[in-house]
């Protein structure tokens, strides 16, 4: 019997539609004529999953005691009996009542499938086992009941279904996903929209690969090896010139075709010194190719046509561009071009695309930065030049019957010894003149085929050759060497220039500088490091590249800066010529380091000067505020001391209750200057100490009317880690701010769960709210939201409460309320080693 097949609908979360989309298939299918029954469907409710049940054959559930009580499960033998075409499964998740014949209902499932029965079923994405973690981090919730990824992965379809959070949380408000008494529950704390966003990208990348996976294997079936385009991944090779920007730009054209298409600029430098590049013009193209969406990268290598192409079927690119030649006509001579090149040898997975540029055919100038050193080609052409050229020039002079005279034969050598100067150097260009001396002696000077000379103006005429020989040599090597060092000192010139006036406009981070010097040397790592004298140990003031070195004698080169500073590369030895310009660099990165920390110490001087400025503001603003309480205190003192009027008892007592009650908006309002004083010039030392909620938050309730709120703190919470004064004191400014706004005759809420690592304190009002645009202006100093009247406190309640709360480590958010209102939430550490307890909605959450 052949196995069944089982089709998956994958939910990115709770309520988007699983069940609904599973029994639509179903009614579809019996549309077509096609035997389907429900074997187990749980609706939760929902009018319309109900709705859809009518008209489909149901299996009768098999039931099951346990614990005094009574469950149902799926009845699988009643459903082999029936033995129908499709079977629908739903919560394929689900944790079988013990009693039942399997624990998990995916093997039930499997159960079917061996039967030969086709499967519809649904799962959401929090409940597969490997990704228990990273759900439990996100919602706070631990998912209890998990199915394996691979009983997931052999479904032979699988479906996502996907809504957007805010829909999403709009069905849930609508009361489409659960009871009325769960809604504000879950929208405040499962339903959030970050976890919402977080559990859809989740499902997104698991399906993503589950594709990548049924390609591979397809393509694996049908020995397909040529690279499918699914992906663009096209790369960029940059020179350094002035072409390279049109290259980038013309790559974002091609990957703007087609969907998450990827940009990969590489930039490929020698390791034999200073890059040929101009630094200035790569950091331009760095920055635009990031800004593009792209990412740049440095790779070190001689051979750059096969560099780039290892580099590119590394990052399984599909598609290279390059520019076309800056070559003159002539310089081709030295080789068909690092384009013709990586078109050849490409193959047929990658196309390479030539783009031309009003570059083209301009040449690309004197080799910079390469020093008086010659490439290993060159020199090998030289030499062959020196020592074959001379050789093949006498065979064919000898094989013309007559020649061109002795005259002219000594030219004609002494050309072939200029041409091996000018490409090889003085040692082939010798090597040329010696060889050419020979031959003319040997077979063109009387007596032939002998060294001896009969005619001394022969003689004489050889060595005037062979000394015009060496000297052209020399100054067409010398010539060649000063053009080299002139080459040089210009490409250090214009870094050197770029450094400086990038460092004084302030634009190069000391990592940035760094960095630079790793890549225009060529280095692995870089670090600068310092010591306070001689005898300290020394400390990594900035590195960047892998495993730097901890001591400047650790490196491979070492340069120092003072007495107490250098800086420490690895990677290769460089030659001396390289370390003047290292030398710059070392300087200008404790110019750098220097700047950084005057650019620190001036943030701490101008955060003290906006201390001091608060405090002049406070003192200003709450003029009024002050003097009213002081007022009403003065005028009831004065009462009760006047000789003139006899006061009665009841008088006297509500003289002095108004004496108390301004003494204690004084002491609140003298409380939250000093208190945001204190958060300005940041002298909050919070003591923190593991503490429960119970014990904090009803003491904080004291400054608001005893029916005005309702406390809902479980005592299963777990400790958190707080000062509990600065958490006493947040907590009374959020109550009495949500109190101070609540309408008549409407209480406050104040509850408390756990979520995860974290533990949540939502103060919840039934206000007019505030807007998104306000919401974090609520918590500025001296903001007061709407027209509240003068005497309603100055707006430093929410600020200290944010103060303090972040001090402790924790977070103060302002939230809508569902159905009007604002909340603020509270987050606050847990303490450690004090797990929470399961929170108040069900771990179990299904659609």
């Amino acid at each position: 019997m052949a196995r069944g097949k089982l089709r998956i609908y994958l939910g990115a979360a709770p309520g988007v539609g699983k069940t609904y989309a599973m029994l639509a298939e179903a009614h579809r299918r019996v549309e077509r004529g096609t035997d389907c029954v429900v074997g187990f469907v749980e609706h939760h409710d929902r009018p319309r999953t109900e709705t859809l049940l009518h008209g489909l054959e149901t299996v009768p559930r098999r039931e099951i005691e346990h614990r005094s009580a009574v469950f149902t499960e799926m009845d699988i033998d009643a459903v082999l009996e029936r033995a129908p075409a499709v079977a629908l499964v739903d919560e394929l998740a689900h944790t079988n009542v013990p009693g039942s014949r399997n624990a998990k209902r995916w093997q039930d499932v499997e159960e079917l499938l061996q039967a030969g029965i086709d499967v519809v079923s649904t799962v959401n994405i929090q409940h597969l086992e490997s990704l228990g973690d990273v759900v439990e981090s996100i919602t706070g919730v631990r998912q209890r009941e998990t199915v394996p990824d691979e009983v997931v992965r052999r479904a032979d379809q699988l479906e996502l279904v996907d809504m957007s959070p805010q829909a999403l949380r709009r069905r849930m408000a609508h009361g489409n996903i659960y009871k009325p008494d769960r809604i504000d529950a879950s929208l405040s704390n499962y339903f959030r929209p970050g976890n919402l966003t977080a559990l859809r990208e989740l499902a997104l990348l698991w399906v993503a690969d589950r594709v990548d996976e049924y390609l591979q294997q397809y393509r694996g079936e049908h020995n397909i090896r040529t690279t499918w385009q699914a992906r663009e991944r096209i790369v960029v090779g940059l020179t350094g010139g002035p072409e390279g920007r049109t290259l980038i730009r013309r790559a974002a054209r091609m990957a703007a075709k087609g969907s998450g298409s990827e940009i990969l600029a590489v930039y490929i430098a020698r390791s034999d010194g200073l890059t040929s590049a101009s630094p200035k013009e790569l950091a331009v193209q760095r920055t635009l190719v990031e800004d593009l969406g792209g990412t740049f990268h440095h790779v070190i290598g001689d051979d750059i046509p096969s560099a780039l192409l290892e580099f590119a079927r590394g990052v399984n690119a599909t598609q290279i561009v390059l520019g076309s030649s800056r070559r003159k006509t002539w310089q081709y001579i030295y080789g068909p071009g690092v384009g013709a090149t990586v078109a050849r040898e490409s193959g047929t997975d990658l196309d390479v695309h030539i783009v031309t540029h009003d570059e083209v055919a301009k040449g690309r100038g004197l080799p910079i930065a390469r020093g008086a050193r010659l490439g290993r080609a060159r020199i090998i052409w030289g030499w062959a030049v020196g020592v074959g050229g001379p050789v093949l020039l006498a065979v064919l002079l000898k094989a013309l019957e007559s020649g061109p005279g002795l005259a002219n034969d000594v030219l004609l050598f002494l050309f072939m010894t200029v041409a091996a100067a000018l490409i090889g150097g003085l040692l082939p260009a010798l090597a040329a003149a010696a060889a050419g001396s020979l031959l003319l002696n040997y077979w063109f000077t009387p007596p032939t085929h002998t060294l001896t000379v009969q005619d001394p103006e022969n003689f004489v005429a050889i060595v005037i050759f062979f000394a015009v020989a060496v000297a052209v040599a020399s100054v067409v090597d010398l010539a060649a060497r000063r053009t080299h060092q002139a080459a040089r000192l210009r490409a250090e010139s214009e870094i050197l220039s770029f450094l400086a006036g990038s460092v004084l406009r302030g634009e190069t981070t000391l990592a940035a500088l760094l960095d630079r010097v790793r890549e225009t040397f060529g280095m692995g790592s870089v670090a600068l490091l310092e010591r306070r004298s001689d005898v300290d140990p020394w400390t990594c003031a900035g590195s960047v590249g892998p495993a730097p070195a901890a001591r400047p004698e650790d490196a491979d080169v070492d340069m120092p800066v003072g007495d107490h500073m250098a800086l420490a590369l690895t990677g290769r030895v460089l030659p001396a010529e390289d370390r003047r310009v290292l030398g710059a660099f070392a300087a200008q990165a404790a110019v750098v380091l220097d700047r950084q920390r005057l650019v620190d110490e001036a943030e701490e001087a101008r955060r003290l000067a906006e201390g001091n400025r608060i405090r002049t503001a406070l003192l200003a603003a709450v003029s009024h505020d002050l003097r009213t309480p002081l007022a009403a205190i003065k005028a009831a003192v004065s009462s009760l001391r006047s000789d003139d009027v006899a006061w009665s008892e009841d008088d006297e007592a509500e003289l002095l209750e108004g004496i108390e009650a301004g003494a204690d908006r004084l002491d609140h309002l003298v409380g939250n200057l000093l208190d945001m004083s204190r958060l300005q010039t940041g002298t909050v030392t919070p003591l923190i100490r593991e503490i429960d909620l119970d014990e904090v938050v009803p003491m904080a309730l004291g400054g608001v009317p005893e029916d005005s709120v309702d406390l809902d703190i479980p005592e299963t919470l777990p400790m958190v880690a707080v000062d509990p004064g600065l958490l006493e004191r947040a907590v009374a400014n959020i109550v009495e701010n949500a109190v101070k706004y609540s309408p008549d005759g409407d209480r406050v809420t104040v509850a408390a769960s756990a979520l995860g690592a974290r533990v949540e304190l939502r103060v919840t009002d039934r206000g007019r709210g505030v807007p998104d645009e306000g919401k974090e202006r609520i918590f500025e100093p001296f903001q007061r939201y709407g027209d509240a009247p003068r005497g309603a406190g100055v707006g430093l309640g929410l600020a200290v409460a944010r103060g303090f709360a972040e001090s402790m480590g924790g977070t103060l958010d302002a939230e809508d309320t569902p159905g009007g209102g604002l909340t603020m939430v509270l987050t606050l550490k847990a303490a450690p080693g004090h797990a929470p307890a399961a929170p108040g909605l069900p771990a179990r959450i299904t659609s």
